[in-house]
């Protein structure tokens, strides 16, 4: 299938050009940022060398639809989506730290947990847990956010020590990632999921604070399904979950965490199918909205088309 794999697009007025672990990025007059949202896949901070159809554009329709749900919360980067793989926006300087919350002992917390810690990014965690349970009230575990390489943990007082964000600044980051996850977790409800665990990236622009990037997706969140999450919890059983979760734990299975010397293992027609296949199915169970698959006789020309006409539109 013609996944968007990468981009080598020139624009007019383009300035720079940055390719992310999974999104290709252009400043266009050192004033607006066209984030391309590409096929790429990317687990334990390694870009999986398959691409999955049609992820880029569940990732950038997920996170406009959250991002228009929460701008009376928070002021996004968001000023136009001109394509299902594509959203323009306003530059800003990105905080180094991404805002993890978690509101059940699930993924990374849980193989902390498991490993005996009681406490993540300097937040403690009760005993007697078990996998999937649910904290007694959300904790927010911060990471840092790497150029290159892995981010890691870090906590409330190691963000403040190192000046990596004020403390006035990070007190609103604070605020604002309790409240966008409360919105998520009400929004998630009404669609018969629940919100696990997700993060948030934000900026500043002219001296106020942006939510930034992709909020709510299967890349930055973790759901369950509410309807059965009681009764698997009792039983003690994995939880049905819509997250990338799964990739991870495949890959787990056949010997991969992108530790040094491990191979990634070879990803089947099959399985990069069945990839595709969980990433539409949470794009409609959370918008409630049936997917509608765009043409991919020639993602690359419809891509860069719609760019062209929409910067066309703001210069």
């Amino acid at each position: 299938m013609n996944a968007l794999k990468e981009t080598h697009f020139k624009f007019p007025g383009q300035t720079s050009f940055y390719k992310g672990k999974v999104r290709d990025v252009y400043t266009i007059a050192d004033e607006y940022l066209v984030m391309v949202v590409s096929d790429r896949i990317s687990a334990f901070d390694v870009v999986l060398p398959e691409a999955i159809p049609y992820k880029g554009q569940v990732l950038n329709q997920i996170a406009a639809k959250f991002l228009h749900a929460t701008e009376d919360i928070v002021p996004n980067w968001v000023i136009d989506v001109p394509d299902p793989s594509v959203t323009i926006g306003k530059i800003c300087e990105p905080f180094k730290v991404e805002m993890v919350i978690r509101g059940y002992l699930a993924g990374h917390a849980w193989r902390e947990y498991s490993a005996g810690r009681r406490e993540l990014c300097g937040v403690s965690m009760p005993e007697g847990l078990k996998e999937n349970d649910k904290l007694p009230e959300p904790i927010i575990t911060p990471t840092t956010k790497a150029a290159v390489g892995h981010d890691e943990d870090i906590s409330r007082e190691g963000i403040l020590s190192r000046n990596i964000v004020s403390e006035e600044d990070y007190i609103k980051l604070e605020e604002y990632t309790r409240q966008l996850y409360l919105r998520g977790t009400e929004i998630a409800a009404e669609r018969g999921l629940i919100l696990v665990d997700t993060k948030y990236e934000f900026g500043k622009s002219d001296g106020k604070i942006y939510l930034i990037d992709e909020i709510h997706t299967p890349d930055s969140s973790r759901y369950f399904y509410l309807d059965s999450y009681e009764d698997l919890q009792q039983k003690g059983e994995p939880q049905r979950q819509l997250s990338k979760e799964f990739v991870r734990r495949w890959l787990i299975e056949n010997g991969f965490q992108g530790k040094d010397g491990q191979q990634v293992p070879v990803m089947s027609p099959e399985l990069i199918q069945s990839i595709s296949d969980r990433y539409i199915e949470l794009y409609e169970h959370i918008t409630g909205e049936p997917f509608r698959k765009t043409e991919l006789d020639d993602v690359q020309a419809r891509v860069e088309n719609n760019i062209l006409k929409s910067i066309s539109r703001l210069s």
